[in-house]
């Protein structure tokens, strides 16, 4: 108890931010053992997705201090390596601008050059900017679409890409060698505040993703789910020559708190009522949305069966109908490879094959899809897509919603739907159904039991289906690197194959499994195929619930 509460101590003595100065003293004066032992307990780990976790005071929490000595870290490795310059962004969440400009000071002082986009921009603006600047590296604060009491620490290589092993080894490494906060220098002053040009070139290549005279008629609502969208999107849309997105006005303004949501997430339930509820009076094409960091697209198309009157497009389907467009538009060719992360749907690689291109599986995370040689198209059932990766090395949801809005104002033209396109894709190649089952846990060591489970007792059988092969991940799989994760093969009767992926999410504090059936489909059949699906995809998840223990 007294350690906890001597550290705390100590932490706060040294807290450059009177905010949480003022919380941790609150809590050390009301002996709040419980609360401090949870702040202190540990450190927030410094990993390939950076850092990302609760606001608060202390090492285990997002904070002025944690940011601080990460930033000392981030410059250590840069000079240990040559690197000279870092473009650094931030959302509209809670201390991102704090966070940035620190990182700028650290970064400054440290002999750096620093390059502070001008304002809450999104993700992939600032991984244009790095290699559009020529810098050697590049932070990205936000939590993404996590909840609005998380931020984050995003650090990017000066390829323009996410870090990846052994490189977040080396900056933790840096990191934990970090002495006191007072030892490290901060500069009042002396770094560079970007214009308005970084943003100009951007859009410039991001309709640069359409294909010439490619019709624009097109009636799209949109929302930017309280996150820094909007202005960019509107602007990639009225460059491109697309009628301006109606927006949804309850979420249409960057707002930390993300009042009108539960997650800030388009594939939370919820997440899309008010964008459904403004498209009953718009009536639009498309629905599209990003999430608060605008890295993320999202997609619903009219469908009167549905509750809302809309459908929202699974990730694995929107990947699809981009590659399936990008190829009927002759913009992939010899030479291109498409990839997708092991979680996603088969369906890519068979789009790949009939069009003769190279295909990849990778891990999960785009830091592994932006780093396949050749890489032209890749996608992540997570509603992450990479349509110019010799633009933007990263899910962009900015450039996929153009072209999903160019795909469908074509099919609109010709009087076609994007649902037949999915239709045809299922004819020629199967339908390829997909879902998840995921479980929110406060106490992470569910997740270590339910993998434990999984590990000790696999399962034989699940949804009648045999289980024909079970890969552990973390012995590697297919040439991949070891990961914590598990591969299930199933085949059967009436299917022409299924797949099952359990994980731990590497961002939330989540339990995911991926779930994948193949069902054959004619031309006249593909309800009946959907409907078999349906029912296979549901009782693997009643099946795979029972045998995690979830």
């Amino acid at each position: 108890m007294e350690d906890v509460l001597a550290r705390a101590r100590a932490w706060a003595a040294e807290d450059p931010d009177p905010e949480t100065r003022a919380e941790l003293t609150a809590l050390i004066e009301a002996r709040a053992l419980q609360e401090l032992s949870a702040r202190f307990s540990g450190t927030l780990e410094f990993g390939t997705a950076g850092l990302r976790g609760a606001l608060g005071a202390g090492p285990n929490r997002m904070n002025r201090s944690v940011v601080i000595r990460a930033a000392a870290g981030l410059a250590a490795y840069m000079r240990r390596n040559g690197g000279t310059a870092t473009v650094i962004g931030y959302d509209a969440r809670h201390k991102s601008y704090d966070f940035a400009r620190d990182t700028a000071a650290v970064m400054t002082a440290a002999g750096m050059r620093a390059y502070l986009l001008p304002r809450p921009l999104p993700t992939p603006v600032l991984a244009f900017a790095i290699r559009h600047l020529g810098a050697d590296a590049g932070v990205m604060v936000t939590a993404s679409h996590n909840p609005p009491q998380d931020n984050g620490y995003k650090v990017y290589l000066g390829d323009g890409s996410q870090i990846v092993p052994p490189a977040d080894a080396g900056i933790a490494a840096e990191i934990a060698a970090v002495g006191p906060l007072a030892g490290v220098p901060r500069a009042a002053d002396g770094w560079e505040v970007l214009g308005e040009d970084v943003l100009a070139a951007y859009l410039e290549r991001a309709v640069g993703v359409l294909a010439q005279d490619s019709a624009r008629e097109l009636s799209t609502v949109y929302t930017p789910l309280h996150g820094v969208g909007l202005e960019t999107l509107t602007a990639a849309f009225a460059r491109a020559g697309f009628p301006a997105p109606v927006p949804v006005a309850e979420q249409a303004a960057p707002d930390p708190d993300f009042p009108t949501v539960a997650f800030p997430n388009p594939e939370e339930p919820g997440a899309m009522d008010l964008a459904f509820k403004t498209a009953r009076d718009a009536a639009p094409d498309l629905v599209i949305a990003n999430d608060p960091d605008a890295d993320r697209c999202a997609v619903a198309v009219p469908d009167p069966a549905a509750d809302a009157g809309w459908r929202m497009l699974r990730g694995d389907e929107l990947g699809a109908l981009l590659a399936a467009h990008l190829v009927r538009r002759g913009a992939a060719g010899h030479g291109d490879v498409f990839a997708a992360s092991i979680v996603s749907s088969s369906l890519l690689s068979k789009i790949a094959a009939a069009a003769g291109l190279a295909y990849e599986d990778t891990l999960t995370g785009f830091k592994w899809i932006a780093r396949v040689p050749g890489l032209r198209y890749g996608y992540e059932e997570a509603l992450g897509y990479c349509v110019d990766p010799a633009g933007v090395r990263d899910k962009d949801g900015v450039t996929a919603a153009l072209l999903i809005a160019e795909m469908a104002a074509q099919l609109r033209a010709r009087g076609r739907t994007v649902g037949e396109v999915l239709d045809e894709l299922a004819v020629e190649h199967g339908l390829h159904a997909t879902d998840q089952l995921s479980a929110r846990v406060s106490d992470l060591s569910l997740i270590a039991d339910a993998m434990a489970r999984l590990r000790s007792r696999p399962p034989a059988r699940l949804a009648g289906l045999d289980v024909v092969s079970a890969e552990d991940l973390l012995d590697g799989a297919g040439g991949l690197p070891p990961t914590d994760g598990l591969r299930y093969r199933l085949a059967g009767a009436g299917v022409d194959s299924a797949r099952v992926v359990v994980r731990p999410s590497g961002t939330e504090p989540k339990i995911k499994c991926y779930l994948e059936v193949v069902v054959p489909a004619a031309a006249d059949g593909v309800r009946a195929a959907r409907r078999t699906a349906d029912t296979l995809l549901a009782a693997l998840k009643s099946d795979l619930a029972e045998a995690a223990g979830l």
